[in-house]
């Protein structure tokens, strides 16, 4: 099914994460897609160490190889080579870009009307923001998610890849696939404007309704959550373990199974509403038990209750499911993180792109 896209061309002038990652899926589909880089290269190439053989035999730094696969690399300078870049574009169907908004036009000037056109940006086209730069780590400083991520009482932490970016990634890559619908079905061709900034607060969710509902600022809480009980990260006899119960059916299964009989004595905490008011007695509860058991002993005691481990990279990596499921792949003979897109044929067979 990786020919979906086929015969759609995308040229790509974005650079670093979002942008790069919503073409790099564009390109899994089956669309050409052709990467503009300067001279001097996509900022990436040079996020290193680690540094490693790139698709074109040469080193460069890792982070590059996250988001740059079936892609067909150029190199132009746009002050000086625009000519040549326009001519590209009036040939795609879809053009890519995460320069300062007007920035794009400015340099090609106006675009073809016929051609799709996704511009990234950090705060998008309009609003008082419009004009400054923002790199993932600002944005989720600004909207909020550092304040809510980490443990109680600590310093805010970022999480621990580029989070926004691959969000705004999967948004912009969504909004183009509705672009090219919506011009197969009309003839027209739409101005996407995605910014980091509204795909940050849409993927706030449950957390910027909590805050609305009740006027009160969510607060950091480890890996535990505000709405359900228990649903966190425990110590087990060899590491580190997750726990996450998200139905009283479910904790009704982890009572019986880890044997916990303090739980009898509190028929509140038969309900989610009564866990969370009693957080911290059934979190203390729960942890006695866990404590006690390896987490392959909690895995096999907890089956059809969600839990796991807490694995490294790694071992994810190395899971018999992502082996099972083709996680890693080969480009260009370059390992790489494979899509994760898979779609079933009529005849139910499992197939990626």
């Amino acid at each position: 099914m990786g020919g979906i896209l086929q015969g759609i061309k995308v040229v790509d002038l974005s650079r670093i994460l979002a942008g790069p990652y919503a073409t790099q899926m564009l390109a899994d589909l089956g669309a050409e897609v052709v990467k503009v880089e300067a001279p001097w290269g996509d900022d990436t190439r040079k996020w290193g160490p680690p540094f490693t053989t790139g698709f074109d035999g040469n080193e460069v730094a890792a982070y590059f190889l996250a988001c740059n696969r079936n892609k067909t690399i150029v190199t132009f300078d746009l002050k000086h080579d625009a000519a040549s870049v326009r001519s590209m574009i009036e040939t795609a169907d879809v053009v890519v870009e995460n320069f300062k908004p007007g920035t794009l036009e400015r340099l090609l000037g106006p675009l073809p009307e016929d051609v799709i056109v996704c511009s990234i940006s950090a705060y998008g086209a309009t609003g008082p923001r419009r004009d400054e730069p923002g790199y993932d780590v600002a944005l989720q400083a600004r909207s909020g998610i550092m304040s809510i991520t980490g443990e109680a009482g600590g310093a805010p932490v970022k999480v621990g890849v580029a989070w926004i970016d691959v969000i705004t990634g999967l948004n912009a890559a969504n909004a183009m696939l509705a672009a090219l619908f919506h011009k197969q079905r009309t003839g027209l061709a739409t101005h996407i404007d995605i910014s980091l900034w509204d795909c940050a607060l849409a993927a706030l969710v449950n957390q910027a309704h909590n805050a609305m509902a009740s006027g009160e600022n969510p607060v950091p809480m480890g890996s535990a959550h505000p709405n359900l009980v228990p649903y966190r990260a425990f110590e087990a006899k060899d590491g580190w373990f997750v726990l996450g119960v998200g139905s009283d059916d479910q904790w009704a299964t982890v009572v019986d199974r880890l044997q916990l009989e303090t739980a009898s004595k509190h028929p509140k905490w038969k309900a989610n509403k009564g866990r969370v008011e009693d957080r911290e007695s059934v979190e203390a509860c729960v942890g006695e038990a866990i404590a006690q058991l390896s987490r392959t002993e909690l895995e096999s005691k907890l089956q059809g209750v969600p839990c796991a481990p807490v694995n490294t990279v790694l071992e994810a990596l190395n899971d018999a499911q992502s082996v099972a499921r083709g996680a890693l792949t080969q480009h260009q003979g370059v390992d790489v993180l494979a899509s994760p897109l898979r779609f079933m044929t009529p005849q139910n067979e499992n197939k990626d792109v």
